[in-house]
């Protein structure tokens, strides 16, 4: 086990909105990704997620309503509702979810 310096690993990410996994809690999956001004597109999960603002801001909207998720704040996203991200956000973005396929070596230690 060792430390993560998150900021860190967001800053050496080769672009804005592509994650990179931290670790896994079970069969949920922590990430963290760079937010960069940039809109992204509406989507929606089988499943709850967490999004949680360490620096910046995360302009959302989710099943219509516009809200501003500040450093330090989480907002959690019910399963099944239609999100996606304005323009304006910034920042480093934690995202804990639990993902559609879970990974082999996760589900073997589930059995």
């Amino acid at each position: 086990m060792s430390v993560v310096n998150v900021f860190a690993v967001a800053a050496e990410l080769p672009a804005a909105w592509k994650s990179q996994v931290l670790g896994q809690v079970g069969t949920a999956c922590m990430k963290v990704l760079r937010m960069d001004e940039l809109p992204v597109e509406e989507e929606a999960h089988g499943a709850a997620e967490a999004l949680l603002v360490l620096d910046g801001r995360l302009e959302l909207v989710v099943d219509g309503e516009s809200m501003t998720v500040g450093p330090g704040e989480l907002f959690l996203v019910p399963a099944g509702a239609r999100h996606s991200v304005g323009a304006g956000s910034r920042g480093t973005l934690v995202i804990v979810e639990v993902p559609e396929k879970v990974p082999e070596e996760v589900a073997a230690e589930l059995v």
